[in-house]
């Protein structure tokens, strides 16, 4: 019953639509662009850099991404983001199909895309709450993460279907669906909002260094994580797989894109019914070594069925890493606020029993 009473919410279905759009295209871009950016070049370090163009702002705009969410409209922040992202997709089909595109132009286009994500990101999340029914953001959370990996999974499969029809026919439908996407981001009427906070301090922007480097046991889940897919990384590398490995075309490329997040989902259905209770840390070394070994295979395989499973084991030993990470972060930060709030209610009870003692009797 709660689920229809979300569903048929019209701020959240506005919300709802323009998230799963903007999804949808960023997933179809990661296959277009990858095969466009080979296909011209031929080049791994073209690929990887791809990466890093879109990387590097979202690096560096991370605090003035968040104070720019907290002062103005995230509605407009959000709409203003897609609007962008609609017209550089644009730019790229125009490009495409008349042919003048080439490689830095394309690398412009993807440094624009990772700005304007840098933004993007951080807005749709904190409207989230102001779009929900009261009482069910968790519930709005979990809907929204679904939809997400839908487009995950079907994403990059229909950028390949469409990259083989022609270089444009990618570029045109993200066109179309960012524009979408932010026509519904206008129509959202936003019920709750955002309470206004004070300016960031130097000390609030870097309280989570502080505070990661106090935990050691969240420090090492996060570097043994972060070396994982960091060395066993192969997403960059797909489109030199698929062409010239395991001979296969866009498409496949697409099934290869997919596959991590068909095996996050199905381990994320797993982990709903079972929850990981016992040998936690054991557990989270047995995902990176699962995800090493599958790593391995993908390296090996010649196969496009066998690579596609091994991708789908990988996204799935992934998950369980991340669900341990981020669980044991939420754990140490709820402890870490009792332990503040305990301390700070237990202050006043002291004053106040100190000042009866000292103060004269009537």
């Amino acid at each position: 019953m709660s689920s229809a009473i979300l569903l048929r919410h019209r701020p959240f279905q506005f919300y709802l639509g323009s998230r799963s759009f903007s999804r949808f295209c960023s997933q179809i871009a990661s296959v277009a662009v990858g095969w466009q950016i080979y296909d011209k070049t031929g080049s791994a370090l073209d690929l990887g850099l791809v990466g890093l163009v879109q990387f590097l702002p979202t690096a560096v705009l991370v605090f003035a991404a968040g104070h720019a969410v907290d002062r103005y409209d995230r509605k407009r922040v959000l709409q203003l983001c897609q609007v962008a992202e609609g017209t550089t997709a644009a730019f790229l089909a125009w490009g495409s199909l008349a042919g003048w595109l080439t490689v830095p132009q394309i690398f412009i286009a993807m440094a624009v895309l990772g700005t304007v994500t840098a933004f993007e990101n951080p807005a749709s999340a904190a409207l989230l709450p102001s779009v929900a029914p009261e009482g069910m953001v968790q519930r709005a959370t979990a809907v929204s993460t679904g939809i997400g990996q839908i487009a995950m999974v079907t994403g990059p499969a229909v950028g390949g279907l469409t990259y083989a029809i022609s270089p444009a026919t990618p570029y045109a439908v993200m066109t179309v669906f960012w524009f979408v996407g932010a026509i519904l981001s206008g129509m959202i009427q936003v019920e709750r909002a955002a309470v206004s906070k004070d300016p960031p301090t130097l000390s609030d922007l870097f309280a989570g260094v502080g505070f990661v480097r106090r935990n050691p046991a969240i420090l090492g889940t996060i570097s043994l994580d972060l070396f994982a897919v960091l060395l066993g990384g192969a997403v960059a590398l797909l489109p030199i797989y698929a062409r010239d490995i395991l001979q296969t075309g866009p498409l496949g490329l697409g099934l290869l894109r997919a596959a991590p997040a068909v095996g996050a989902l199905l381990m994320t259905a797993v982990l709903a019914r079972h929850a990981i209770n016992r040998r936690v840390g054991m557990r989270m070394f047995q995902s990176v070594i699962v995800f090493g070994l599958a790593t391995v295979v993908f390296a090996l395989s010649t196969w496009l069925w066998l690579s596609v499973v091994a991708m789908i084991v990988m996204g799935a030993a992934d998950t369980v890493s991340v669900v341990i990470r981020l669980s044991l972060v939420q754990l140490a930060t709820c402890a870490g606020a009792s332990a503040r709030s305990t301390s700070s209610s237990s202050t006043p009870r002291t004053s106040s029993a100190s000042s009866k003692a000292a103060s004269p009797p009537p």
